[in-house]
């Protein structure tokens, strides 16, 4: 094409020769509309959100979601079922499963799996909950525990995906996404939306990088993961022999030619590359002292069970306490393990062995430094498992399951002592207060201020929102 200024481009090109209702729609069908413009933040240097939100009052500033990815039993955490274990080991009646998606056991028998591990009532709300999680027990008082949780995908992948995204199709924007574009951030030198992955049970599922993507947001709004080897985030670290001094003088000098170019060629992608660069210059020195867990004190590193960060589910949680401690936005953890199919006993004991006593520091530490009345914590999978067994033998597993499991909420805005739905005497059919992962979804939002109906993206003509078309706040469970 000839006639563009140096350095120009088609999409600049059509941005700025666009003119009259034709070129309106040409824009619409190219998802070239433009977002809402971004105002200053409230603090100078800070990533901006949209400006006039929140909608309403938040509950919380921030969000750490303790993702169990696998699918956690709920029959053998949070849902009790004593039908269950009198039937155990007689066939399921045909009539609760029939026309019913399964996963892996289509066409075989299915027979009733009883519950593993026993249950007791704990704290003054006497909360059920399994023996094999006498940690978490110790927070009955402060958690609210969903018995009805329901989603539309049985797989893994697409079930985390809708979980993350609010929908099974890649390339739509995560939740951590939703909420740093249009909250911002409250730091300066670390990513709004940091995501951390440990493992350790069976057949850990892998974790796909579309569960902390931006989609169609700007990109800098895309979760970062931090590693447990090596650089916790690649690509940050000065290259042997470049000094500080040296590196800031790059830096400078790129940013001045940055800006040079975007006074001759307004382009939002340069602005968020410019931002993206500043921050991962101030990175190399908050990302050191972030990982540093010396200056914890040992009884601190006790309760965790960790002495620095290696990696583990312990240490992550450790770490989501001093990201929310410096501003980040939304946390997320995923302990990869959960996936019994087989040898379930074995390694619930294993999975709850790694993530029970971590989840109850997380949230006592946060009490006791006065953060979690500003902070929700949420912990579950991205499904559950089925009454039947699979499997042969002493060692049985459970397969997946999407019309009844569990999750619990933890923090500011909700009831804690409270448990809400419940499931049919067998464990298979949420049968009060049924929770899509659409109203996880906008009741986390709602707890950050946020409208799900009108938190939304205009991307190729269409207004896009986590929620989709669907979703209500919980709000029997809030405070």
């Amino acid at each position: 094409m000839t006639g563009l200024p140096p350095r120009s481009s088609r999409r600049l090109f059509l941005g700025r020769a666009s003119l009259g209702l034709g070129s309106l729609a040409l824009a619409e069908l190219l998802g070239l509309r433009a977002a809402p413009a971004r105002g200053p933040s409230q603090e100078p240097g800070l990533p901006p959100g949209i400006p006039g939100l929140p909608h309403h009052p938040p509950k919380v500033k921030r969000v750490i979601f303790l993702c169990m990815a696998g699918g956690p039993s709920q029959l053998e955490t949070f849902d009790w079922k004593p039908k269950l274990a009198e039937l155990d080991g007689r066939p399921m009646p045909e009539s609760v499963t029939r026309g019913q998606p399964i996963a892996q056991l289509q066409g075989q028998e299915l027979k009733i799996l009883g519950p593993r591990f026993p249950f007791r009532r704990h704290g003054e709300s006497g909360q059920e909950i399994s023996d094999i999680l006498p940690w978490t027990a110790r927070l009955a008082d402060r958690i609210c525990i969903l018995r009805g949780m329901q989603t539309e995908q049985i797989n893994h992948d697409p079930a985390h995906t809708f979980l993350s995204t609010g929908t099974a199709i890649s390339g739509r924007p995560s939740m951590g996404s939703w909420v740093t574009w249009g909250l911002g951030s409250e730091s300066a030198d670390l990513p709004g939306f940091v995501v951390l992955t440990s493992v350790g049970g069976r057949d850990p599922q892998p974790i796909n990088g579309r569960q902390w993507h931006n989609g169609f947001l700007p990109a800098r709004y895309q979760g970062v993961p931090f590693h447990s080897h090596g650089d916790p985030v690649h690509y940050v670290r000065s290259p042997a022999g470049l000094s500080g001094e040296q590196q800031a003088d790059t830096v400078a000098t790129v940013q001045a030619l940055d800006r040079m170019r975007l006074e001759e060629d307004p382009d939002p992608e340069l602005e968020a590359r410019i931002a993206q660069y500043e921050l991962a210059f101030r990175m190399q020195t908050s990302i050191p002292e972030l990982m540093d867990f010396s200056g914890e004190p040992a009884e601190v590193l006790e309760r965790y069970g960790t002495q620095g960060a290696d990696g583990s589910f312990a240490a992550n949680c450790l770490l989501a306490r001093r990201l929310a401690e410096r501003g980040v936005r939304f946390i997320q953890l995923y302990h990869r393990g959960w996936d019994h199919h087989g040898d379930l006993v074995r390694y619930m004991k294993t999975c709850c062995g790694l993530t029970d006593r971590p989840t109850w520091a997380l949230v006592t530490d946060l009490e006791r430094l006065g953060m979690l009345d500003e902070t929700l914590v949420v912990w579950g999978g991205e499904f559950g498992r089925t009454p039947m067994f699979q499997g042969k033998g002493e060692d049985p597993g459970r397969d997946h399951h999407i019309r009844g499991y569990s999750m619990w909420l933890c923090g500011g805005g909700v009831q804690g002592g409270r448990t809400w739905g419940a499931t049919d005497e067998l464990g298979y059919y949420a049968v009060e207060g049924a929770t899509h992962v659409h109203d996880l979804q906008a009741t986390i939002l709602h707890l950050l201020g946020l409208d799900h109906e009108r938190l939304s993206f205009r991307f190729r003509g269409r207004d896009f929102r986590l929620t989709d078309v669907g979703g209500r706040v919980i709000r029997e469970i809030l405070a």
